[in-house]
């Protein structure tokens, strides 16, 4: 009997982790069923798979998602984060071992005693970040200290990007994964680390104005902001003695300074509707966030507002946007300013069918070894092939296909609720990814500590 391996969601970031599951598939007697809501939204490719079965899943219709789970000998999960804990429950219930890419929920840690009860694996956070970063982080920190190493600094930066050869609008940017996680990055609260063994805080409305310059040779320079809490890191990988810890999101240089335009404006709030949003002009909504004036034109008044001139390269992406425009409109009844705002950008900030997306990811590990401050850093950029096939789906889909079948193979076997940083679990897959190009380049850098000069702003 071949091995059911159930996936749940068919989303965006899939299409690498089905193909990974059906190029094994004969080697690994697996038989591959998607359960969608969707399924008529599944490539043929996949529906005509001699090992793929593709089916109907509500997954609020708890006797059809129990009885997927329960017949299946491993169950992956790419729903929203939300909807994890229904199938977690099931999972348990009925002794299956379960992965999902998505950060681990309270109401998942508070499995974890039954999970390893029942000897099962429930594998979390195995995707690109959460993931990648926490399997190719913790293999230099352990060997760093397997050496005799003292950890003194930690900083971590991933970055959904454009490809080069596609990168051809004034951001330098189009989204790559959920827009809305975009629009409303780092809010909730502020961004915290630690800078040299002080707790630093930045609020939501300084955020994008506290970047940090990285150079990727051949990429050329980036720009990263927080992340909203580092400080989780510490536990995760007992970095509680650390000087500096800190992670954040990458960008194309100039990025964050124009995005700030929109916080300070308000158009990221995602905390009150619109009256009237439906069929809202596109200048109505810029001018809903501007004071009154009988004679100034909506124009003038955001140029006074931001303090821009109409040459400057700010104004100039503005522009770009057609965010001034009278006929285009916003079709969401009773949109929130952020939901408004992310409505806008689609239009303007989708891949085209043969663009390509870029995955990048920097780390910096500043350490003592026989009394001598060293630092060791390390990058690796993964291009996408087109708009189904993006970089973001091959960094996010198979760390999650390779951990569910070395799950499945007893390769992975401790027991509980968890996340990839242990080297029974992260040598073996890093050690697969770069048969796919996804290789760290390492190289030693002076150590400079938490450098204050690479901050803007």
């Amino acid at each position: 009997m071949p091995r059911k391996i159930l996936v749940i969601g068919a989303g965006k970031s899939t299409a690498h982790l089905m193909d990974y599951f059906l190029d094994q598939s004969i080697k690994e007697n697996l038989r591959l069923i998607i359960a969608d809501l969707n399924p008529e939204n599944i490539p043929e490719r996949l529906k005509n798979h001699e090992n793929c079965t593709v089916v109907h899943l509500d997954i609020s219709d708890e006797s059809s998602r129990t009885s997927h789970i329960a017949n299946a000998d491993i169950v992956v999960s790419m729903l929203p984060a939300r909807m994890h804990g229904k199938v977690a429950q099931d999972c348990l219930l009925n002794k299956k071992h379960l992965v999902t890419a998505s950060y681990v929920s309270e109401d998942l840690k508070k499995m974890d005693a039954q999970v390893k009860n029942a000897g099962l694996v429930f594998m979390n956070e195995i995707g690109l970040d959460p993931g990648l970063d926490h399997m190719s982080a913790m293999e230099v920190i352990d060997r760093i200290r397997a050496k005799g190493g003292k950890l003194l600094l930690f900083e971590s930066f991933t970055g959904g990007l454009v490809a080069p050869q596609d990168d051809n609008n004034l951001w330098n940017y189009k989204f790559t994964w959920n827009p809305r996680n975009v629009v409303v990055a780092g809010q909730g609260g502020a961004a915290k680390f630690i800078q040299e063994g002080t707790y630093k805080y930045i609020p939501y409305h300084k955020l994008f104005r506290r970047t940090e310059f990285l150079d990727i040779e051949g990429y050329g320079r980036f720009e990263a902001y927080a992340n909203r809490d580092s400080l989780w890191y510490r536990e995760a990988y007992g970095l509680q003695n650390v000087l500096t810890l800190y992670r954040g999101t990458m960008r194309r240089v100039g990025f964050s300074k124009a995005w700030n335009m929109f916080v300070q404006l308000g158009m990221t709030d995602d905390s009150y509707s619109i009256e009237n949003s439906m069929g809202m002009s596109y200048r109505d909504f810029v001018n809903l966030f501007l004071p009154y004036s009988p004679t100034d034109s909506v124009e003038l008044k955001l140029r006074h507002y931001l303090k821009i001139d109409q040459d400057d390269i700010m104004w100039g992406k503005l522009e770009e946007l057609d965010i001034f425009s009278s006929e285009k409109t916003i079709l969401i009844e009773g949109a929130t300013p952020a939901q408004a705002l992310q409505f806008i950008l689609e239009n303007s900030w989708t891949l085209g069918d043969d663009e390509k997306d870029m995955i990048v990811m920097y780390h910096k590990f500043g350490y003592e070894l026989d009394g001598v401050k060293k630092q060791l850093d390390a990058n690796v950029v993964v291009l996408g092939e087109n708009k189904t096939h993006t970089a973001m789906s091959k960094t996010v889909g198979l760390p999650v296909a390779i951990a569910s079948l070395n799950i499945l193979n007893g390769k992975i076997k401790a027991p509980g609720v968890q996340i990839p940083i242990t080297k029974e679990i992260y040598e073996p897959i890093l050690g697969e990814l770069k048969e796919y190009g996804i290789k760290f380049n390492e190289f030693q850098v002076p150590y400079l500590g938490y450098n204050p000069d690479s901050i803007a702003g």
